[in-house]
């Protein structure tokens, strides 16, 4: 059977779909009349491919190419997902090269890269995908051998048969691609992984490293014209006017016009925000032409008041009242503290814990807080839009094309199927690219200047326009008897605009008497998921108390854990607990065992110790600290996970490494603060990160091993980074430390 080459797009791959009976697409080729985003993947590899399915395409010669559906920013989801289909496939690792799919949610799945869901939900998808296709492969050896499909085995690419025949892929890949897709394939055990648990380079370092292009900020198209944004200056403020006449004067500047991103009653969708709704465009040939008109604007901003946006969320269709002050830092922790005195929402009680707390022999009390933090992500927020009265290309960096797609249609009139998203590796994610407003803007300015536009924002817009992790408060009570016992549990967590509690998660469960409430603050300030998003408080703040707690007690910290741990496991309080109190155990014995938890030889150390569930899996660390040019300086980290089958070990690591990177500077300099809605922080000169020599200089990862299918890995190690960091400036230090960041009070100390 030949292979013949055709043009693919989204529509022609779901019609012939659906001629072909659904699921089968026989000899595309997809680098044939390459469009602008193929150019940024451009490789030297065979035009001819015959196509088993969505995620797996094979050339004559044996080469093997396997799309990856989910998008990429740093967390080598390139890498770890196609290494689960060639498991299945029973594929040659040296012979695979991997591509980053388009947006399809129809062939491709749900395509989200967030929630530390990428490989947990692709798990059985992508290893069903590869078995059908290894399977279909046999099943054309076994037709053309005119031998029984049982009698054909597979290696490493290769079909082979008892009586001496075999075969490349490639040459049964054409008849494999006629035959229908089988449904309920068996997978392989884990013992049987070759691939899997087995480490793999990172299929695109070369490329990221020698600077190829693959980034939003590396898309380019014949005739594209470059667009910025003036967005007010303050949260709570609109365009009253302005005046171009300068800006229009200077060099290479196209055109300069005012949009509003929604137009009033505009029905958002669930991820969908809107920082500021109002906004002055520049548009011109370069970026340093459009960064020096837009400098010449003459602008006129006034207060916006109370506003109202219309959300379609899970919980379905809401108004919700947005307040139009303009807001302090100092004001907003002034409203907080008088919030955490008032009767708040109840999230869970079991037992009386009113009693046990009246009764109690001592009551140890202690509030946290938490400011707004910027993602900062290295490759600012931009992207790529050319919009007709026809269709639209969009192109570039988002981590949810999947949910931005309906309101990019209903913004500009067009249906779903005249749409065209291309997704480019993000530099940076954190949860920021999830809402895809920069995205909408750019569309919305191409389809004015009816010209293909790349959006580009610089640092300071994107640290000074959202989205942010919110700014948090919780108060933890413990209640001890008069032998020490811990016999009740208090937490009374709030926020602007989100409380941070997770009613149900540890010491839920292990205490006789519990009591978990929030409360919330509107406000104008845009925020969204960061990095484990109100688990990177909660566990800061809980596992900070806990070593009070255990401190009172007379007991070791990861001793009292591990008690409480038992108490859940042997007699569970309550029936909502979600975490595993055995797996929660394992990462903490594991953790101390590796660091020599309390043994001779870490005296000159400060340690602290934190373990934290979610996402599904499990993070515990111990941190050591030591004093360098009188600074706290955390000098080694060990870190023990569970979660589950660990695909690519390498590149595991270098994600938990990474997360304790982010969460010490976090936890020691990470700030936004507002004056008069302003942000007072605007560029990496007043907003602190951590700095490469403050990085530890020895990270040592552990995982459990169990044969678990995988659960989150990108966010469940950063949250207990932050309460690890805590006890360890305890011990350093001698007082404890309650308001984040760190090192203001670090100061403070002298």
């Amino acid at each position: 059977m030949k292979t013949s080459q055709t043009t693919y797009n989204r529509r022609s791959f779901l019609k012939a779909s659906l001629l072909s009976g659904g699921g089968m697409m026989l000899s595309v080729s997809w680098l044939a009349n390459a469009k602008a985003a193929d150019k940024l993947q451009a490789l030297n590899l065979p035009q001819q491919w015959t196509q088993l399915n969505g995620y797996i395409q094979i050339t004559p010669d044996n080469q093997i190419k396997l799309i990856c559906p989910n998008p990429e920013f740093g967390q080598n989801v390139m890498t770890s997902l196609p290494m689960m289909i060639a498991e299945e496939l029973d594929a040659d690792w040296k012979n695979v090269v991997v591509e980053m799919g388009p947006h399809d949610n129809a062939k491709l799945g749900p395509q989200f890269s967030g929630g530390s869901n990428s490989v947990r939900m692709y798990w059985k998808p992508l290893r069903e995908a590869g078995a059908a296709a290894r399977q279909m492969l046999c099943e054309a050896a076994a037709q053309t051998w005119n031998v029984p499909v049982g009698e054909v085995t597979t290696k490493a690419g290769v079909l082979l048969h008892a009586s001496g025949k075999s075969a490349k892929y490639g040459e049964m890949a054409s008849k494999a691609a006629t035959l229908p897709v089988p449904k309920g394939m068996k997978l392989k055990a884990p013992k049987d992984f070759t691939i899997v648990r087995n480490s793999k380079k990172n299929v695109e370092g070369l490329k990221v490293v020698t600077g190829k292009p693959l980034f939003g900020l590396d898309y380019r198209v014949d005739g594209m014209l470059i667009a910025m944004i003036q967005h007010p200056p303050a949260f709570g403020m609109k365009l009253k006017s302005f005046d171009a006449t300068q800006a229009l004067k200077m060099p290479g500047i196209r055109d300069v016009f005012s949009l509003k991103l929604y137009e009033d009653g505009f029905e958002q969708g669930g991820f969908d925000t809107r920082s500021f709704n109002d906004m002055v465009v520049v548009v011109g040939k370069t970026t340093w032409e459009v960064m020096n008109a837009r400098k010449k604007l003459q602008l006129d901003w006034e207060p916006i008041g109370d506003t109202k946006d219309t959300m379609m969320g899970r919980g379905g269709k809401q108004e919700v009242v947005v307040p139009g002050e303009l807001e302090s830092t100092s004001a907003q922790l002034e409203k907080m503290a008088a919030w955490a005195k008032k009767p708040a929402k109840q999230l869970r009680k079991d037992g009386d814990p009113e009693t046990a707390f009246k009764n109690a022999a001592q009551v140890i009390e202690r509030t946290y807080n938490a400011p707004f933090l910027a993602h900062n992500c290295m490759e600012p927020m931009n992207f790529f839009a050319h919009v007709t009265d026809e269709k639209a290309v969009v192109a570039g960096p988002l981590q949810a094309p999947g949910w931005s797609e309906p309101t990019l249609s209903k913004l500009l009139n067009l249906p779903a199927d005249k749409i065209e998203i291309q997704m480019t590796r993000m530099g940076g994610g954190f949860g920021r690219r999830a809402y895809c407003q920069y995205m909408y803007e750019a569309a919305l300015i191409s389809k004015r200047t009816k010209a293909p536009v790349k959006l580009i924002y610089t640092r300071e817009d994107d640290m000074t326009y959202g989205i942010y992790r919110p700014m948090y408060t919780a108060t933890y009570r413990a209640a001890l008897d008069a032998n020490k016992n811990l016999i009740a549990f208090h937490v009374k967590g709030g926020g602007i605009p989100e409380h941070p509690i997770h009613a149900n998660r540890f010491p839920a469960g292990a205490v006789d008497n519990y009591l978990a409430e929030g409360w919330e603050i509107p406000t104008n300030i845009t925020i969204g998921a960061f990095r484990a998003p109100r688990s990177n408080f909660n566990a800061a703040a809980e596992q900070s108390f806990l070593d009070e707690v255990a401190e009172a007690m007379g007991k070791d910290p990861i001793e009292l854990r591990l008690e409480l741990l038992k108490r859940a496991k042997d007699n569970p309080v309550g029936k909502n607990n979600e975490y595993d109190p055995d797996r929660y155990a394992g990462v903490l014995r594991l953790v101390r065992d590796k660091s020599g938890w309390n043994k001779p030889g870490n005296e000159t150390y400060s340690r602290g110790v934190a373990a934290y569930f979610c996402h599904n899996s499990y993070a515990a660390h111990v941190v050591d600290m030591v004093s360098r040019d009188d600074q706290p300086y955390v000098e080694r980290v060990f870190s023990a996970m569970d979660c589950g089958i660990v695909v690519n070990p390498d590149s595991a690591k270098n994600m938990v490494q990474g997360a304790v990177v982010d969460g010490i500077g976090n936890a020691l300099y990470g700030s936004l603060t507002h004056k008069n809605g302003a942000a007072e922080q605007n560029n990496f000169h007043n907003y602190r990160l951590i700095r490469h020599n403050e990085a530890p200089k020895q990270i040592e990862v552990y995982f459990v091993d169990n044969d678990l299918d995988p659960t989150g890995l990108g966010e469940p190690p950063f949250p207990p980074v932050f309460g690890a960091v805590a006890n360890a400036l305890y011990k350093k230090e001698g007082k404890r430390f309650y308001n984040q960041p760190f090192q203001p009070d670090i100061k403070k100390r002298a």
